[in-house]
Formats: C-alpha cells, structure tokens, sequence
C-alpha cells in the first residue's frame, strides 16, 4: 500500500486525511488486492477499531452529505467505491486546527480501487459520478441517530467545488435541512 499526499481547497496539508493506493495484482483472470489489512492499516495510520461495514448504491448525480457524528460517537471512515466513480469530500470541522472549514475532494472509482481514510472531526459526503455507484466503508463507530448532524453540502462558506457538471444533484430531505457551518458553529457542536 502507497499513500497519495491530498491538498485542501486553500492548497494545505491535512496529514490525518489520508488517499491510499492499494497493490493491485492484475492478470488475464480478473484481479486481487488487500482492500483492508489491519497491520498495513496500523502503519500507515495508527490502531484503529472498526466496528461496521456500510455499503450504499446510488445513481448518478446523487449527492450525500456533508455528514458527521458528535462525540463521542464522532465516526472514522474508511471509504472506497467498488462500482462506478464517486467524488469524495471530507471537511476538516476541528475548530482548533489550521485547516479548520477547509476540505479535501478526491475521485474514487472501481478502476483506482483508493481507499480514502477520513478520520474523526471531519465531515463526509459525496457525489456520483457513474449512472450508478457503490460505495463500501468501514467506520469506527456505530450509526447514532441522536448524534447524526448534516451540513448543508452547498454552504457558500465551505464552497465545495462539486464536479456538478451543469446537473442539478439528487438530495435527501434530511440532507436539504442540513445547516450551515455557521449554524454548526452557535449551536457549539463543531469538534474542537
């Protein structure tokens, strides 16, 4: 496994957001890869326990997000797109840190096979590409309705740059009442 260095929207580092490039062994047959192993895992990002698997199909110009959990149920994600193409946002919602409201947008497809680490105090969501995507992801810790929170994924002040691609996105109700990052930031739930 190799990682890719990513830069945020205002070109910083996020060294905790992490791309990985998994070994990809290819023949006539088909191909294979370690799509999880935890001792690769362990060096490249340090001990982490997951403790379910979450799997999505979505159709093209679906667009899910921004999510994240309050701790301490606040969820690590390890997220990667088995079919079609996907585009992968994470923002950084640490209020301390010098990327604070900033974000890191990757494609994950089914021919790359990257896997793309999103630890804990940041918010996630993303787009579909593809006429249809699925998406699998390992988190750290379980789905908490209570603790469950949405950012509006079009908020002028994080001003994701969505490859919308003159379509209008397909969102849920939920995510439609997401609030903005101002709103996040009053009612003080944004990590610190």
């Amino acid at each position: 496994m190799q990682t890719i260095n990513l830069k945020t929207n205002k070109g910083n580092s996020i060294n905790e957001v992490i791309l990985i490039k998994p070994d990809i062994f290819s023949d006539k047959r088909g191909f294979f890869y370690e799509s999880w192993n935890s001792n690769s895992f362990k060096k490249i990002i340090g001990k982490t326990n997951f403790c379910q698997d979450n799997h999505s199909n979505s159709i093209k110009g679906v667009l899910r997000g921004i999510h994240y959990q309050l701790n301490p149920t606040a969820q690590g994600k390890l997220v990667r797109c088995t079919k079609g193409e996907i585009y992968d946002v994470a923002v950084d919602l640490r209020k301390r840190s010098n990327t604070y409201k900033e974000w890191i947008g990757v494609k994950l497809n089914e021919l790359n096979k990257y896997l793309f680490w999103i630890p804990e105090g940041f918010g996630h969501g993303f787009l579909t590409l593809s006429d249809i995507a699925e998406v699998q992801y390992k988190v750290t810790k379980p789905w908490d309705k209570l603790s469950e929170k949405s950012l509006l994924w079009n908020d002028s002040d994080l001003n994701i740059d969505w490859p919308l691609n003159k379509i209008s996105p397909i969102i849920s109700k939920k995510d439609a009442l997401g609030i903005t990052i101002k709103e996040a930031e009053n009612m003080d739930f944004v990590f610190q």
